[in-house]
């Protein structure tokens, strides 16, 4: 993998989201490399900072696998915006992100070698929005660990489980997961959710009288990730808006039945390989939920598509997709 002799990479992206899975992967594989660990991550200051940074260390390429560029730079740079949620998703933007998309990552975007993304979907929305030539803007996808294969422990708490995996934010969807959970006739059948007990989904879940078979599984580690994946009888995730979908992929390499969204990235990530449902309409995800519990045909079937599907992803290929980019960056005047 060729990737610049002098390249500074932005490693401050940690955590257990998606934009630290990718940091942590691609950055593993792009080789030795300088680090810009030391400006404070989203501090206001931050985009100056950096070009400050970049003016004083002066590499052949700066790469950030976030949407935090540099205010200026002398240096050609590569950024990455995973998807436009905090401006297209009304429950999650603020004035204060609508303006530091407006005035840094909008023309950043427009200054930048290349903008990385991680799906059509996203690619074609920042092109839109970002108002940059279709060229400039790479979608280098996201890629599946090896843990998460039909191998290993599964986690057996002694009761089927549908499998919810991501937080609670307003466009993941989960008080219509709760409110499709509760219509389901089968009495022994858990919705397992990662993450504590908030008070609006426990609420939710008692009014609906289904609070002692929904289990706030906590902050799962990612080491424990792959066994909740292969002991769900499906991964339900019917979320409003995706720039990818890791959980999907995750689940389908792991041999387990999906139940997702038909809308943003979710159709071009899993396929044929899924239940595809109108996140909206509850009834609809009852009926998906319904036959994938009860037929076991239909489980397996949809197990086999998705082992064929998460072949495709790995993060050996966005790796190498992203090791190109900053070698076309870094020789282009």
């Amino acid at each position: 993998m060729n990737t610049p002799t002098r390249l500074l990479v932005d490693d401050r992206w940690s955590g257990q989201h998606g934009i630290a899975r990718f940091s942590r992967e691609v950055l593993a594989r792009l080789g030795p490399s300088g680090a810009i660990s030391a400006v404070p991550l989203m501090h206001p200051a931050e985009p100056v900072l950096l070009g400050l940074e970049l003016t004083r260390r002066r590499p052949d390429v700066y790469f950030s696998p976030g949407f935090t560029p540099p205010l200026w730079s002398p240096v050609p740079f590569v950024f990455t915006i995973h998807d436009l949620i905090h401006l297209d998703v009304p429950e999650e933007s603020s004035r204060g992100k609508r303006l530091y998309y407006d005035l840094v990552v909008r023309p950043a975007a427009r200054r930048a070698a290349r903008v990385l993304t991680v799906s059509e979907f996203s690619r074609r929305r920042i092109v839109e929005w970002a108002g940059v030539p279709g060229k400039r803007v790479v979608n280098v996808g996201n890629g599946v660990g090896e843990a998460y294969t039909p191998e290993g422990a599964r986690h057996e708490p002694g009761y089927p489980y549908l499998l919810y995996v991501g937080n609670r934010k307003p466009h993941k969807n989960v008080p219509r997961l709760v409110e499709a959970f509760a219509r389901l006739d089968v009495p022994d059948l858990r919705l397992v959710l990662s993450g504590g007990p908030d008070d609006d989904t426990r609420h939710l879940a008692l009014r609906l009288g289904v609070l002692d078979r929904v289990v706030f599984a906590g902050l799962i580690p990612e080491v424990d990730l792959p066994a909740y994946y292969r002991g769900a009888v499906a991964l339900a995730y019917p979320t409003l808006y995706e720039g990818f979908g890791l959980p999907a992929l995750e689940a389908m390499a792991c041999g387990t039945p999906v139940v997702t969204s038909n809308r943003t990235s979710l159709p071009e990530v899993v396929g044929d390989a899924a239940l595809l449902v109108d996140p909206e309409d509850v009834e609809v995800i009852v009926a998906a939920l319904t036959r994938v519990v009860a037929d076991f045909a239909l489980r397996t079937a949809l197990a086999s598509r998705g082992l064929a599907r998460s072949r495709l992803f790995s993060w050996d290929r966005t790796a190498a997709l992203v090791a190109r980019v900053l070698e076309e960056a870094s020789t282009t005047p």
